[in-house]
């Protein structure tokens, strides 16, 4: 696909999720706006040599990558225990256990990196959850009692991208939302995605999508959905294990897709959309792409602005910022350098960087500072301003016991990190700020 020519101009301007309003509550994967950012203001900009003070330290979580949301003083998340998989409810101030409800098997393949991988959705009084055998529970906030039960691979012979290879992760998607739907990602042909009536579980409808092209493998790959309004036309973004693809919301309609930016094993990253645009990111030495999306017909048409490869740009499982104009990101395959690129250039603007963080760097943005997460256990603070890299702090997750991913989350003046069966409250708001 030949590059574009034409300026992206003043995206900025345009971005869909603005945070406007403080928020009170992280509801879901990457937050409110599912783009990793927080509204708190006013905490710290530098951090203490030995990190900002631990509030509380909350344990019995069982294995899991999964990390917290946050709705109505509760921190909900899943773990691993034996062969069962487990919600839980955790109180916001104190840490103490509020309940623990099993919904299906655990994922043990020790080969594999077992544990949890999706993070609950909270809204109104229920929590939506995606277990890592395709197990779609709605349950009730305050007691954990179930309300209805789907499953992706029984209801819609759904998969994940190479499992028939024997290469499988299993399910990782966090569900999405959106009024009185909610909304997944079973990966068969005939349902790639599929919206149920929040209250009930009925089908409200699934979508097919064609062939998109040889790169990467068919199924649902491990990135979560995002709401677009890209070309007039309210749609669901998500990176599937072929590419990216655009579904009509109204009725599951397939829009687009774009393969280029799917690789063989596993396409992880949440896209960012901005507006008209899409920016996209894989490693296994892939790359990142800008789309520009359009109105073509009573469609949607997609156009490749530019595409960065593997040596300039790739993000594996980390995700991406967007932030005045400049994507932030670890960059490299299982390495997390940091980087912050232009969004309508694709131009470096400073990075990779090598620091003390080892491996993928999970990241997360609030009040003009960027918090990497690394792979070893080691929490940085860097200024999210594209003309240099400065570092503000860091400090050691205390007993790490294997691959350090969960991503942060900051709310209230608080920052959450889950290490398997401990999650740690940190307290990051300023001095003045009490």
């Amino acid at each position: 696909m030949a590059r574009a020519t034409r300026p992206v101009v003043c995206l900025t301007t345009f971005l869909l999720f603005c945070n406007i309003a403080l928020s009170a509550d992280w509801p879901q994967w990457r937050g409110p706006n599912r783009d990793g950012k927080s509204s708190d203001q006013n905490l710290l900009t530098e951090w203490p040599e030995d990190g900002p003070p631990l509030e509380w330290t909350a344990s019995g979580l069982g294995r899991g990558f999964s990390t917290v949301s946050i709705a109505s003083g509760r921190l909900f998340t899943l773990g691993d225990f034996g062969e069962s998989q487990f919600a839980l409810a955790i109180d916001q101030s104190t840490g103490e256990m509020l309940w623990k409800v099993e919904i299906g098997p655990s994922w043990a393949d020790s080969n594999l990196y077992p544990g949890s991988r999706s993070t609950p959705t909270a809204d109104g009084e229920h929590v939506f959850i995606l277990g890592t055998e395709g197990t779609l529970v709605c349950l009730r906030q305050d007691s954990g009692e179930l309300v209805w039960r789907r499953s992706l691979i029984e209801d819609f012979g759904g998969f994940v991208m190479m499992a028939r290879a024997g290469v499988n992760w299993r399910y990782a998607e966090s569900p999405l939302i959106d009024g009185d739907r909610v909304v997944v990602t079973p990966g068969a042909p005939d349902a790639a995605i599929a919206a149920f009536d929040k209250h009930t579980g009925e089908e409200i409808w699934r979508a097919a999508t064609p062939p998109l092209g040889d790169r990467g493998d068919d199924g649902a790959a491990y990135s979560s959905i995002v709401i677009s309004h890209a070309a007039g036309v309210k749609q669901y973004v998500q990176l599937m294990g072929r590419g990216l693809v655009g579904i009509r919301a109204e009725d599951g309609a397939f829009l687009w897709g774009y393969n280029r930016i799917a690789n063989d094993v596993a396409n992880i990253a949440t896209p960012i959309v901005t507006g008209d645009y899409v920016f996209g990111s894989t490693g296994y030495q892939t790359g990142a792409a800008l789309l520009r999306l359009s109105a073509d017909n009573g469609g949607v048409a997609v156009e490749e602005v530019y595409f960065l490869e593997g040596d300039t740009f790739q993000n594996h499982h980390g995700g991406l910022i967007l932030h005045d104009g400049y994507v932030y990101s670890g960059t490299g395959h299982n390495q997390g350098f940091p980087i912050a690129v232009r969004l309508d250039t694709g131009e470096t603007a400073w990075g990779p960087v090598r620091n003390d963080g080892r491996n993928s760097a999970a990241i997360a943005y609030a009040d003009e500072r960027l918090y990497f997460r690394y792979q070893n256990g080691l929490v940085v603070l860097i200024e999210a301003r594209p003309d240099s890299y400065q570092e503000c702090g860091s400090f050691q997750i205390p007993d790490v016991d294997g691959p350090s991913w969960p991503h942060p989350v900051i709310d209230g003046g608080r920052l959450y990190l889950r290490e398997h069966d401990r999650l740690y409250s940190y307290d990051v708001r300023s001095d003045d700020q009490g």
